[in-house]
Parts: C-alpha cells; sequence; structure tokens
C-alpha cells in the first residue's frame, strides 16, 4: 500500500502527494509557500480531530486510547468517511502522505487516520490491470452553455 507518515516540513522529501490532516493550517505561512516549505500540497482539515477531541487530549483530561477511539469514531460521519474511501482508492495508484504537526506518529491522529486509509483500502475491489481497457459510461449531465 503506498501510506506514508510525516511531519510537516518534510513534504517536499517525498515522493507522490503530501496531504495535510491538521485542524489548523500553518500560521504565518502564506498559501503559496505552504508546499515550498514542506507543508502540504493539498489540506484537509475535515480529516482532523475535532477542537474538543483535541482540546481534551492536550490537557491531558483523556488519554491517547480514549483519543483514538473518539477520533476514529469522528471519522466515522460521512464526509470525513468518503475522504478516507478516496484516499484509500488514491493508494492504489499513488503515494499518498499524510502529515500534520505532530512528530511523532505513534501519538498522532495520522496513525489512526492511517489504519482507516488501510482499513478501507482492503475494502475496495481490486485496480483494473488495464487503465487503458476501461470502460466509463457517458456523463448524463446536460451540457453547460456560457
Amino acid at each position: 500500500m503506498n501510506l506514508h507518515l510525516y511531519p510537516y516540513g518534510k513534504g517536499t522529501e517525498l515522493p507522490g502527494i503530501s496531504i495535510g490532516v491538521a485542524r489548523q493550517a500553518p500560521r504565518g505561512i502564506r498559501i503559496e509557500d505552504r508546499w515550498r516549505r514542506g507543508y502540504f500540497q493539498v489540506w484537509l482539515p475535515q480529516l482532523a480531530p475535532s477542537k474538543a477531541l483535541y482540546q481534551a487530549y492536550r490537557a491531558k483530561e483523556i488519554s491517547y486510547p480514549q483519543f483514538a477511539r473518539r477520533y476514529r469514531g469522528e471519522m466515522k460521519s460521512p464526509e470525513p468517511k468518503h475522504v478516507i474511501a478516496l484516499l484509500a482508492a488514491t493508494c492504489q495508484t499513488t503515494r499518498v502522505n499524510l502529515g500534520c504537526f505532530c512528530q511523532e506518529d505513534a501519538y498522532c491522529h495520522r496513525s489512526q487516520l492511517a489504519e482507516l486509509v488501510r482499513e478501507a483500502y482492503r475494502k475496495l475491489p481490486p485496480p483494473p490491470l488495464e487503465t487503458s481497457k476501461a470502460f466509463s459510461p457517458p456523463c448524463s449531465m446536460p451540457e453547460i452553455e456560457d
């Protein structure tokens, strides 16, 4: 599986697409400089823990196992669940790097997110052997006139 974890600042060193999964964007970094400085190419804050959950963990009101269990529960709602499925499908053909401010993968939500992506990956049908022969029916959406 083409899934890897990294701390912010190391994204430009990695092949594939680097995705930021922290709730907040890096402060003091202009949008156009985020990739150049090794943060991410795409930011998906939908995959970050809720503010309340993050604050409870940072304040040591809950343990890491409690945090991980609650985070996984938050990721079961439709929006993050669909994004996780998309990441899993992307991993079939492209390296995906998940990044966050945390330096340690073991106590960061991105390790739990990686496991959720792996679980979704295992549920996917295998990719077609030859993508050139894949058939996609024509779009049924009406043409948009300018």
